[in-house]
């Protein structure tokens, strides 16, 4: 994997790592999940639920990138972009902006442009 010094340069990379529309749509629901998790222990003061908060947030993007995209999870090499891409993916797709970026950075039907 090539590396990135800023998140605008990784960005297209994230994007191309989330090409498949069912990949997105897991991790949605993963962006989702994460947030109501954390209310949920924050509301119900169970403090050890802490621990699983990982596990809520990216067993389905992670399902997804073995199963449907067929690639590493970009998490593993870098975790804060790949969380700000998550939700910025997510809220690019509420806005309804999100096939505008797609485009721009490349992805088409469902493909990542090749990396020369």
């Amino acid at each position: 994997m090539r590396e990135y010094d800023s998140f605008q340069a990784f960005w297209p990379f994230y994007l191309g790592q989330h090409a498949k529309p069912a990949t997105r749509t897991l991790h949605y629901f993963g962006s989702t999940l994460a947030p109501a998790y954390l209310l949920w222990v924050i509301l119900s003061q169970t403090w050890w639920g802490l621990l699983a908060l990982p596990v809520a947030g990216y067993l389905f993007p992670w399902i997804a990138h073995a199963l449907i995209e067929r690639n590493k999870p970009a998490t593993w090499t870098y975790p804060l972009w790949s969380l700000m891409g998550d939700y910025k993916m997510f809220g690019l797709f509420l806005t309804g902006k999100l096939d505008a970026e797609l485009r721009a950075c490349g992805i088409t039907d469902g493909e990542a442009p090749k990396e020369a």
